[in-house]
């Protein structure tokens, strides 16, 4: 008699916090006014200033690590229903993604981090979809991936510099939707962040980057050009953060000019989706208190021998 296999259970779709700072950062649905979005904000933050950022940062540690290792351990222990999470980071250059890795991304345990930066796409990419070289970068199971720009740049830096036709560009909004809302279906929790700078914070970070040694590293003089070309980079994010703000994937808008409230702001929001998931951890797959006895008797064999 043929037996009949059971089907691994579905993950759990991806999830969306409903209050806290994600309620508050997250970008309303219709029109948007890339001028109405100020990057200077401090919304939602516990403190005062600057001063209060560090403090109020190390309160979060224990917490992220808890529920970090938790979906790491899921990610062990039943892959096929673990959770995972992408954190997306997008913005003009000098906004600060980098930083970001370093200081919120890098409050977690680096074993269960997954970063990529998307440059310009290869040969091999090129011959290929879009999408194929964003998807190749997903996280697995139990991981939190980051990706430094993303899909995005199709409809932006291809939008601007004309790399395309303008009805292949089109068409790539609703497909980058319908991407989206199948990776939150097979239980992917996209964090969308846009920092937003603005072009006079952009203009004293591309200062410094020329006038520090330790910032040469950083400056690229096609930074120039795509600044030149900052009304045609903003009606493009306009267009994409306003034709891909869904309700399983929304965009949420991270004010950039002040880089500690910057971190603070997406780390609190990696904490937030982390919690909105009601991570328990796994449960044990084997007797527990049968390997207790087989430790205790054990341990009394190691006494006994000293």
């Amino acid at each position: 008699m043929a037996t009949t296999q059971q089907a691994s259970p579905a993950p759990r779709p991806g999830v969306v916090p409903e209050g806290g700072l994600a309620a508050q950062l997250r970008l309303p649905r219709g029109k948007v006014n890339m001028g109405s979005l100020d990057p200077r904000a401090k919304t939602g933050f516990p403190g005062k200033d600057k001063k209060d950022a560090a403090k109020i940062a190390d309160e979060m540690l224990a917490p992220l690590s808890d529920l970090q290792e938790r979906i790491f351990a899921r990610g062990r222990s039943q892959p096929e229903t673990a959770p995972r999470v992408l954190l997306l980071l997008q913005g003009m250059d000098t906004s600060g993604k980098g930083g970001v890795i370093r200081h919120a991304v890098g409050m977690v345990d680096p074993q269960g981090t997954r970063i990529h930066s998307f440059k310009a796409p290869t040969k091999e990419e090129l011959a290929h979809d879009f999408l194929w070289r964003i998807e190749k970068q997903l996280p697995a199971p139990g991981i939190i991936g980051v990706f430094d720009r993303s899909q995005y740049e199709d409809v932006l830096v291809v939008r601007v510099n004309n790399l395309v036709p303008q009805e292949e560009w089109e068409s790539r909004y609703e497909r980058i939707n319908a991407f989206e809302a199948d990776c939150v279906a097979k239980g992917i929790t996209l964090i969308k962040c846009f920092l937003n700078v603005s072009y006079e914070e952009q203009l004293e970070r591309l200062r410094e980057r020329v006038e520090r040694p330790d910032k040469y590293w950083k400056y690229n003089p096609g930074d120039l050009d795509d600044r030149a070309q900052w009304p045609a980079f903003q009606e493009a994010y306009a267009d994409a953060l306003e034709r891909c703000n869904t309700d399983v994937s929304p965009w949420y808008v991270i004010p950039a000019d002040r880089k500690w409230y910057r971190n603070w702001a997406v780390a609190q929001l990696l904490l937030e989706h982390l919690e909105a998931m009601g991570l328990e951890w796994p449960a044990a797959d084997f007797d527990v208190e049968a390997e207790k006895k087989k430790l205790d008797a054990l341990q009394a064999e190691a006494e006994r021998e000293a």
